[in-house]
């Protein structure tokens, strides 16, 4: 079975899609896919699909979505709606759980292990090697997070946390570049990067320093009066002191600015589990 969930969601088994196209249908597989092999409530089930107020009916189409999902995943696999509910989508007391087999392919998987595996080539100082790992699960992404699902509570909360885990995942690969002196390829990037996160001010430090050791230092200072423009006008508050001190580098043509191992520290990424 492949599941992707990093974008539109894409179940398919035996290279056959079948899935429900209906709203809340879909949305309970989402759900019940993002906790693979663990339970999810009735009660979390029903809070995503209906908010607060679920109709009185709201158990009884519960199991109605569940009953189509059974029949489409029995489709897919050539199976019968029997096997895939003692087996794949199972009814447990409270709720289901959704059991994933260690064979399936998905995306979510893939992207929780290579990120595994950056962290620890990090930790081995192998920053080349990191940013590899850390660009390979980045290439996963097709979209949002369950991109053409409507979100509900549970998964509004879950693609912010994994869209908070993509872009910590992309501060790193700059700050790769950069300790690896390819100030030139991270200036490209973070100038796409901070156009799309205005007030980012990790990502317009990182900016700061690849601007700077490529010899535009004016460029630097400008980024930096961009931000704290866009910053006071739009917010009312200044930028943060680490920005401020960095601005003073800058404007003081600091030598540590030089070092590549210098670069500013974003947050790690984010847990995955």
């Amino acid at each position: 079975m492949e599941m992707r969930l990093m974008g539109p969601l894409s179940v398919s088994w035996n290279g056959r899609s079948d899935i429900p196209s209906a709203r809340k249908p879909r949305k309970v597989l989402a759900l019940l896919l993002l906790n693979e092999s663990k339970l999810v409530t009735v009660n979390s089930l029903l809070t995503e699909l209906w908010g607060d107020e679920p109709p009185r009916s709201a158990l009884t189409t519960l199991q109605t979505y569940v009953l189509q999902l059974r029949k489409s995943l029995a489709s897919m696999g050539g199976c019968t709606v029997t096997h895939v509910s003692q087996n794949l989508l199972m009814t447990w007391p409270c709720g289901y759980v959704f059991n994933v087999e260690e064979n399936s392919r998905v995306d979510l998987w893939e992207f929780r292990s290579l990120a595994s595996a950056g962290r620890a080539a990090e930790l081995k100082g192998d920053i080349s090697g990191a940013v590899g790992h850390f660009r390979t699960a980045l290439k996963l992404w097709r979209g949002p997070l369950l991109a053409d699902i409507e979100h509900g509570p549970l998964l509004r909360s879950e693609a912010v946390r994994m869209e908070e885990c993509r872009l910590g995942m992309i501060e790193r690969c700059v700050e790769g570049d950069l300790r690896l002196g390819r100030h030139r390829e991270a200036v490209s990037e973070l100038s796409a990067l901070v156009s799309q996160y205005p007030y980012h001010e990790d990502l317009h430090a990182q900016l700061m320093i690849a601007l700077y050791r490529c010899g535009r230092r004016q460029d630097a200072l400008a980024a930096f009066q961009r931000l704290r423009e866009r910053m006071v006008d739009g917010l009312g508050l200044e930028p943060g002191a680490r920005l401020q001190r960095l601005q003073l580098a800058v404007l003081s043509g600091d030598t540590d600015l030089d070092d590549d191992s210098v670069a500013p520290r974003p947050a790690a990424v984010g847990a995955l589990a």
